[in-house]
């Protein structure tokens, strides 16, 4: 009777167990690099640097650099608890267990409203490079159109998603190394003008032209 029990139990337990949700993948590494890194290539390169730029001047590399040495520490850090401990709640998990509930509960809502407020910039983003084709469209229509449109994608399979990500990643990858490569021929070639040259570093008094307040407030602006 027992081990009859533990049978029936343990067929029991199985069933259950298939019957949970489960994750299956659904994206290829390709996929997954081309979203990291087109995930990083947004607004912030190709409209937000303008102001950048205006603030600190050329030292803007510096700001630049010292966030990205910042995010590489934390991504690194990251990077070493999913692989001693690979789970699907990210660092909210690591909050919650290392932290306490709340530090998790407060880490992942804030993730969330970080990323609701990023969309709805990137949407008006978009709108905005739209009106310089179609200035007589608003930009809100735009940034609707775009949003259904995302949905849709995101929505319909997660297949669909990946491939729209690396091709659309693929195609922004592909303009920044065109731009710098187009940049450095101007540079070099003496067809930029007079203003495309090495030596403009070290006229409009200098790199640090407005000063390390620039700097910060260029770091902090982005």
């Amino acid at each position: 009777m027992k081990n009859a029990s533990t049978a029936s139990g343990a067929s029991v337990s199985d069933a259950a167990s298939k019957n949970e949700p489960t994750l299956q993948r659904g994206l290829q590494n390709r996929h997954i690099q081309l979203i990291a890194l087109g995930g990083a290539i947004g607004t912030g390169l190709f409209l937000g640097i303008g102001p950048a730029i205006q603030m600190a001047g050329p030292a803007v590399l510096l700001g630049y650099g010292v966030a990205g040495i910042i995010a590489f520490l934390i991504m690194r850090q990251l990077g070493e608890m999913v692989v001693e401990e690979p789970v699907s709640g990210s660092f909210a998990h690591f909050a919650w267990k290392y932290w306490g509930p709340f530090a998790g509960f407060l880490s992942g809502w804030n993730y969330w409203v970080m990323f609701v407020l990023v969309g709805m910039a990137e949407l008006t983003a978009a709108g905005i490079y739209m009106q310089y084709w179609l200035p007589d469209v608003p930009t809100w229509v735009w940034a609707a159109a775009f949003f259904i449109i995302i949905n849709a994608v995101n929505l319909v399979n997660v297949r669909l998603y990946g491939e729209t990500e690396f091709w659309f990643a693929l195609i922004k990858v592909l303009a920044i190394i065109g731009m710098i490569g187009f940049g450095l021929w101007l540079l070099f070639s003496g067809h930029g003008g007079e203003h495309a040259s090495i030596d403009s570093l070290g006229r409009y008094n200098g790199v640090f032209a407005p000063g390390w307040p620039g700097v910060g407030l260029s770091l902090a602006g982005r």
